[in-house]
């Protein structure tokens, strides 16, 4: 029985530390993306552009695999629509980055209101209020790329996701320290 509390807890740490690496690079990519604002603007519009072309030579796939189950033509379709739209953000990427920065406002909008309903939800815990400011930041993040959006759309993409990556790593650290904190003190008094 004690070497299965021991497993437990030893697997509980490996996870906390996982979650606390994970935390730690969220940082690390969070300060290089908004040191370099432009270049991570164009890096997410293309990994989006990828991500596109991808999913939709997945549909092309699927589509021509089950081809005699009906609805092949809008199948087909559909995975046209993604891989041209994929290609027009490759092809026309200025276009492609004023489209993102309005979606990523109303992401961030969503994560915000996501976020604090999180933190409620989390409130009994300690350091509940690192989730809440992560929250309250990314809705502010998303207001401000609606009042100055199309201006700064080259540089805000880029500089909102860094900040956003940035607190969303604060907040997982604290929370793992937290974790680990709670763990020490529950194998303390069950010692």
């Amino acid at each position: 029985m004690t070497t299965n509390v021991s497993n437990e807890s030893n697997d509980i740490n490996k996870n906390i530390n996982g979650s606390l690496v994970v935390g730690v690079l969220l940082i690390i990519f969070g300060i290089i993306a908004i040191a370099l604002p432009t270049i991570s603007t164009i890096f997410a519009e293309t990994w989006f552009a990828l991500i596109l072309i991808s999913s939709g030579f997945a549909k092309l796939v699927y589509a021509t695999q089950t081809r005699d189950r009906g609805g092949f033509i809008w199948k087909l379709l559909l995975s046209a629509l993604y891989i041209a739209t994929g290609v027009m953000l490759f092809v026309y990427p200025r276009t492609g980055i004023l489209t993102l920065t309005l979606l990523l406002g109303s992401f961030l909008l969503a994560e915000g209101t996501f976020e604090l309903i999180l933190a409620f939800r989390l409130r009994p815990q300690q350091n509940w209020t690192w989730v809440l400011a992560n929250g309250i930041i990314t809705l502010v993040l998303g207001a401000m790329i609606w009042f100055q959006w199309p201006f700064n759309a080259p540089w805000i993409l880029g500089t909102l996701v860094g900040v956003s990556v940035l607190f969303t790593g604060i907040s997982r650290v604290m929370l793992s320290l937290n974790a680990r904190s709670f763990l020490n003190q529950s194998d303390a008094t069950s010692a």
